[in-house]
């Protein structure tokens, strides 16, 4: 079957026209782009939860304030020392500090994952 459509002739496969086509990709896309970043947002606000029930104690774990402990770091700081990625083991193995008032953190797979987004996510640029 062909239809004549301002002067141009389409021709019907039975699919959709092909007008609809990007438009349907376009809600695909910006459905697809929400969702992840519904996720990303959860997964810091995770990080975020599991240092403040952990970590907030001692250390500044957001994008401004002063740690409460004055030899704690600041959490939005660390990538001046180091890469936050290389945190991953000391965090998923048991973060041990030589300062005797630190204790022992070991965090689960996916927990690590989050606290790391997080602390990305706060880093001074």
């Amino acid at each position: 079957m062909t239809m004549r459509c301002r002067s141009r002739r389409i021709r019907h496969t039975g699919d959709r026209e092909p007008r609809m086509r990007p438009l349907l990709l376009g809600f695909y896309l910006s459905f697809s782009v929400t969702a992840a970043s519904s996720q990303d947002s959860t997964v810091l606000r995770r990080g975020e939860a599991l240092l403040t029930r952990d970590c907030a104690g001692c250390h500044a774990i957001a994008r401004t304030g002063e740690s409460r402990h004055p030899q704690a770091p600041l959490f939005r700081t660390l990538a001046r020392r180091y890469p936050i990625e290389s945190l991953e083991e000391a965090l998923g193995e048991g973060i041990i500090s030589g300062h005797p008032d630190m204790p022992e953190f070991k965090f689960e797979g996916d927990d690590v994952g989050a606290i790391i987004a997080y602390l990305k996510s706060i880093q001074e640029r």
